[in-house]
């Protein structure tokens, strides 16, 4: 599947909206925590002036970092669809990178807050063998427009993927996917009992 948005071999990023989405979290977070911590301890007890003006230094000190940490992990952040991977990296003081081979995505999830709706920007949540028995995912790609064109073009590249990787190096013919679950189960076992009788 040919996409507009997403072509093969070309780096993209999120929407630039992910910045006001992150520093709006960021906003909230300080500010709950101002109004839960502060305020009460100013109202209720006998706080020293110099010590409500440290606090209130600090804290905003640490919003301005935040504030331009948000904009370096954006400008840190690039991902490509390749024809048989997607590779990513981001981070500001600790790098990361990865390859997420398509033979191995097993499940694709759009999600979006209000919030996110409102911006029109989504997270696509990949999960793959290797990560499907736990909660998080192994790639998000944040903040991202036309999120369901991705999802296809990932999708579609998954199906056309020649085989399939179970985790055990060997590969299994992508047509096994749509047979039966019978079927499967049938060919895995006799997969694990070839590969039993190797040893």
């Amino acid at each position: 599947m040919k996409s507009q948005h997403f072509p093969l071999n070309t780096l993209f990023k999120p929407s630039p909206s992910m910045k006001i989405w992150f520093r709006s979290i960021i906003a909230c977070i300080i500010g709950l925590v101002l109004l839960f911590s502060y305020v009460p301890a100013g109202l209720f007890s006998d706080m020293p002036g110099a010590f409500s003006v440290v606090m209130l230094g600090g804290t905003f000190l640490l919003f301005i970092l935040l504030w331009f940490w948000v904009g370096l992990y954006y400008e840190s952040m690039w991902y490509e669809l390749r024809d048989d991977e997607i590779n990513w990296k981001r981070g500001v003081w600790f790098r990361k990178t990865g390859i997420v081979p398509y033979n191995r995505i097993t499940n694709l999830d759009v999600r979006q807050g209000p919030f996110m709706r409102y911006l029109g920007i989504s997270t696509l949540a990949i999960q793959t063998a290797g990560y499907s028995g736990q909660a998080v995912p192994e790639i998000r790609i944040e903040a991202i427009e036309h999120a369901e064109e991705l999802r296809e073009v990932i999708r579609s590249m998954v199906r056309g993927s020649p085989t399939r990787d179970d985790g055990t190096g060997s590969g299994t013919p992508s047509s096994i996917s749509n047979a039966p679950v019978d079927q499967q189960i049938l060919s895995e076992l006799k997969s694990i009992r070839a590969l039993l009788e190797k040893r």
